[in-house]
């Protein structure tokens, strides 16, 4: 195993797992669990394969399965380095507030959109790649992509849950 072929993959899997967990902290135990698991099963990637979207499954593996052995959500997401997020995190032209407005919006997000949204806007994946990182259907993909894109920007325009009509009682 060439530990280079990982290390030039190092930032773009952080990124991604921030993205993911909304914490600093989270995403580097979820890397760190991504690169011992990448070690351990290296004889599984293909050489010539994509090892960049190999990584980013065996990420999104990991963290499936630590989102199905976690207790119950919290209703509130902390955000416990926000200094990071305003200082470093954003564009200088922009209001500092709207880079941690939008991690809160990210993190409303159903984790299946969540991570098709993060996969296609961040790390430019093709819908193909995100397919096969994900395990479902390129049209799957697409429609969550879809919803994702309008869920964040419901939430960003300060849109509460999607209006239903009200039901009637029928006799």
């Amino acid at each position: 195993m060439d530990t280079r072929l990982l290390a030039d993959h190092i930032p773009s899997l952080r990124r991604y797992a921030r993205a993911l967990t909304g914490n600093a902290w989270a995403a580097d135990d979820l890397v760190q669990d991504t690169l011992e698991r990448a070690c351990s099963k290296w004889r599984l990637w293909v050489v010539g394969s994509d090892l960049r979207a190999w990584l980013f499954t065996v990420m999104h593996n990991i963290f499936a399965s630590q989102v199905r052995r976690a207790p119950a959500p919290h209703s509130v997401v902390s955000l416990d380095d926000t200094d990071h997020a305003l200082h470093g995190g954003i564009d200088p032209g922009r209001e500092p507030g709207a880079a941690l407005d939008l991690q809160r919006c990210l993190m409303r997000l159903p984790e299946e959109q969540r991570a098709v949204l993060l996969l296609v806007t961040l790390e430019d994946l093709s819908y193909a790649e995100v397919a096969k990182v994900l395990g479902v259907p390129a049209g799957t993909v697409m429609s969550r992509l879809s919803r994702a894109r309008v869920r964040l920007q419901e939430l960003l325009d300060g849109a509460a849950a999607p209006q239903r009509p009200g039901l009637r009682r029928l006799k």
